[in-house]
């Protein structure tokens, strides 16, 4: 009998649970130093297939602005356990888009700052990628799938002989998809826009842009998958809980300097 799911399982239970920087109960079973190196892994990957941007202006203003986000990353959550060092790359890729890998790796592509018109927008983003850093959320959705694939075999095992097995796990694949990691992974994306918006502010960007920077998200992509469906939350509800929490953001704005990184 494979043992594979019934290991994976002890570890989902001897584990425990961990919190966020929110405060959100977290499952991270992974160990740091091994999410880092798979991190540092796909992002040396990823320099190997797609041309790091050499436009001089763009590579100062996006190393400016995450310099000043990460400066602040002490200051507003005390206590997190944070990467040793953090790399920033503006990769020449023309689609608006930036991602964050374990260990500090964070890729922004070119085509990102037509649609970010201003630096705070780009704080946006940046600070959006460093929450999810922060937050251990590769490490939370690598647990995930342990667990849901350790069930799903299980399954398998107690259903062999079953004429319905295959059905039964099809079906609960299914389940699993939409009832468990979408949903994880939009609760990510909500996290780290909560955080974000934080660090941007409080590094002195005005937090008011980024309800604009998710309209002119809107704006170039066109259509968007129904939120049920998606891994993210769409713009209009994006921008309605950043709102919720703009008074809050605005007044650490205003008790610190506006940063300068050019435009």
């Amino acid at each position: 009998m494979n043992k594979t799911p019934f290991m994976i399982l002890a570890m989902l239970l001897l584990a425990g649970c961990d919190k966020t920087p929110t405060g959100r109960d977290q499952l991270a079973l992974v160990p740091a130093s091994m999410m880092a190196q798979f991190g540092s892994q796909a992002f040396l990957q990823m320099q190997q297939q797609i041309p790091v941007s050499e436009n001089a202006t763009s590579n100062a203003r996006v190393q400016c602005i995450a310099r000043e986000i990460l400066l602040e990353v002490g200051n507003r959550f005390p206590g997190t356990p944070m990467p040793n060092t953090w790399e920033i790359v503006l990769f020449d890729d023309p689609a608006p888009n930036a991602f964050a890998l374990p260990g500090g790796k964070i890729g922004v592509n070119q085509g990102l700052l037509d649609v970010a018109s201003s630096n705070a927008q780009l704080a946006t983003v940046i600070g959006h990628e460093v929450a999810h850093v922060l937050a251990r959320h590769g490490n939370e959705r690598l647990t995930q799938e342990l667990g849901i694939k350790a069930i799903l075999l299980l399954v398998g095992l107690f259903s062999e002989g079953d004429g319905d097995s295959e059905r039964i796990i099809q079906a609960l694949g299914l389940g699993a998809h939409l009832g468990i990691a979408l949903p994880f992974s939009r609760a990510h994306e909500e996290e780290a826009d909560v955080m974000g918006l934080e660090l941007m502010a409080s590094a002195g960007f005005d937090p008011r842009e980024s309800t604009q920077l998710w309209r002119n998200m809107a704006a170039a992509g066109g259509g968007q998958p129904l939120e049920f469906l998606s891994t993210h939350p769409n713009h209009d509800s994006r921008i309605d809980a950043l709102q919720a929490r703009m008074e809050e953001a605005r007044r650490l704005y205003q008790a610190t300097d506006p940063a300068h990184c050019g435009n």
